[in-house]
């Protein structure tokens, strides 16, 4: 496998590791980007630009990061707290009177943010075309009785995130998220990303989809443990009904479903962009842009959320909207945070080393919060530092 661009002196572990993915991992196109202290110090692809394709992935080629959407989305609403228009610890109500329906009166704005809002679910599920319509997915969402008292417990809001934040951005904004994140995280940040690829981006998009772990010596297979396999098996546990809240799963090849702006699972970045947006959020950018405040980093890194979580059914932590390092989704550091998207992709920042990360890949695997491809990568940059 040719290995295109290139890495700063030190970093030669994380190209390494980036080939050995091809070889051992099974990925088929992929690219990998590090930031320190606002500086690109590794940018790296390879492969295809399409899963079941032969064109070769390009330097800007940018695919659909599914999650990874979600810490993007969580600086939307961070970044209102930090402009004053945002209260985190009000009702969301306040914001969404129509919100206030089925015992969700006192839910909080943070608590959408930690997965604390007992809404992971929806008792009818949408289909893509409904999921797509803002306005019948927060009707959706807001007429839900919660699973959980809000605020007493935490679990994976994995799609119904987007209804939530999608929602309360345009109450508080009057402008639909993806159109904020356009004008003010993308464009001023100079990151490839967006939330409702526009028709003038299409072309640089790969096609994506499921691969197996190759059966070599050298791959890591690891197995579910069987409370986790036996969630994802039973159609009526937490877990399916909360990936299942859009059914039948979306075509995410479909230029419609790209189009749409769903802030839980739709964004589509290319590596540059998504480690580009984590570096933004900890420091200037080439000299540049900076969007958090060192108070708002903090905010956003602040364990909210942390023990057995009732939709993934292993132990997960959540800051305001991000994964925390552990054991369910390892990042560089325990200062470190950002989000995982399911099968492959990953961004995050590590405040304290000034390391910004983005994973893409076309390549989707069986894993939910740690691909061993990104993880492989992390362990590099840990090497390359130490």
């Amino acid at each position: 496998m040719d290995v295109n661009g290139t890495v700063a002196e030190g970093f030669e572990p994380v190209r390494d590791a980036f080939a050995r993915n091809f070889e051992l991992l099974g990925d088929r196109g992929a690219a990998v980007a590090v930031y320190r202290d606002g500086h690109r110090v590794v940018d790296l692809w390879g492969g295809s630009e399409d899963v079941d394709g032969e064109a070769p992935w390009e330097r800007g080629t940018a695919q659909i990061v599914r999650s990874a959407t979600k810490g993007v989305a969580a600086a939307v609403l961070l970044l209102l707290r930090q402009r004053g228009a945002l209260d985190l610890d009000a009702p969301v109500g306040d914001y969404w009177p129509e919100f206030k329906a089925a015992g969700k009166e006192r839910t909080l704005v943070r608590h959408l943010l930690a997965h604390r809002a007992g809404v992971p679910v929806l008792d009818r599920p949408l289909t893509p075309a409904e999921a797509a319509d803002p306005d019948l997915g927060a009707a959706a969402v807001a007429a839900q009785a919660p699973v959980w008292e809000p605020g007493t417990d935490h679990g994976y809001h994995a799609q119904t995130y987007s209804w939530l934040t999608g929602e309360l951005v345009r109450r508080v904004t009057g402008r639909p998220i993806g159109e904020w994140i356009a004008d003010e995280i993308a464009g001023p940040v100079g990151a490839g990303l967006w939330l409702g690829l526009p028709e003038a981006e299409h072309a640089r998009v790969g096609r994506v989809g499921p691969v197996e772990a190759p059966e070599t010596a050298g791959a890591l297979r690891t197995r579910p443990k069987r409370a986790v396999s036996e969630a994802y098996a039973d159609p009526g546990s937490l877990t399916r009904r909360a990936f299942g809240a859009i059914s039948p799963l979306p075509d995410e090849n479909d230029p419609a479903y790209r189009a749409a702006a769903l802030p839980a699972s739709n964004g589509i970045a290319t590596a540059d962009g998504l480690a580009r947006f984590y570096a933004s959020l900890i420091g200037e950018v080439d000299g540049g842009t900076r969007l958090f405040t060192p108070e708002t980093v903090e905010l956003a890194r602040a364990e909210q959320s942390a023990g057995p979580d009732r939709v993934l059914v292993v132990s997960t932590r959540f800051g305001l909207g991000y994964m925390l390092h552990g054991s369910a989704s390892p990042l560089l550091s325990p200062a470190s945070f950002g989000h995982p998207g399911r099968g492959g992709a990953l961004g995050f920042a590590d405040p304290e080393s000034g390391i910004a990360f983005g994973y893409v890949t076309n390549g989707f695997r069986k894993s939910v919060t740690a691909d061993p491809r990104a993880q492989a990568l992390v362990r590099a940059v840990r090497t390359a530092l130490s």
